[in-house]
C-alpha cells in the first residue's frame, strides 16, 4: 500500500470512527460525513489523474455535486431540528414522534 492510499484510507476511517463513536451533536455527525466525502473526492481525483484517461474525469465532479447536495440537505435538517427542538443533541430526537 502506497503512502497516498494509506492517507486516503486513514482519513476515511477517521471520519467513520468519528461518526460511529462521537454522536452527541448533529453538527459533528454532519462534519464527519463531509470529511468522509471529501476524502473520497480527493482519492477519486488522484485515481483519475493516475489513470490518465478522460472517460472517467467527470466522476470527481459528480461526487462533488452529490457532496454539495448532501451538505445542503444536512444543514437544512440542522436548522429545522434546531428550530423545533431547540438543540442539536442526537439523544433528544425520537423517530417515532414527528
Amino acid at each position: 500500500m502506497s503512502l497516498t492510499q494509506f492517507t486516503f484510507s486513514s482519513t476515511f476511517i477517521l471520519g467513520l470512527t468519528g461518526l460511529v463513536f462521537h454522536r452527541t451533536h448533529l453538527l459533528s455527525a454532519l462534519l464527519c460525513l463531509e470529511g468522509m466525502m471529501l476524502s473520497l473526492y480527493i482519492a477519486l481525483s488522484v485515481w483519475t489523474l493516475g489513470m490518465g484517461s478522460t472517460s472517467s474525469s467527470a466522476l470527481p465532479l459528480f461526487l462533488l455535486a452529490l457532496s454539495a447536495c448532501e451538505a445542503s440537505a444536512g444543514l437544512a435538517l440542522l436548522v429545522a431540528t434546531a428550530r423545533t427542538h431547540g438543540t442539536d443533541h442526537l439523544q433528544n430526537f425520537s423517530l417515532l414522534k414527528c
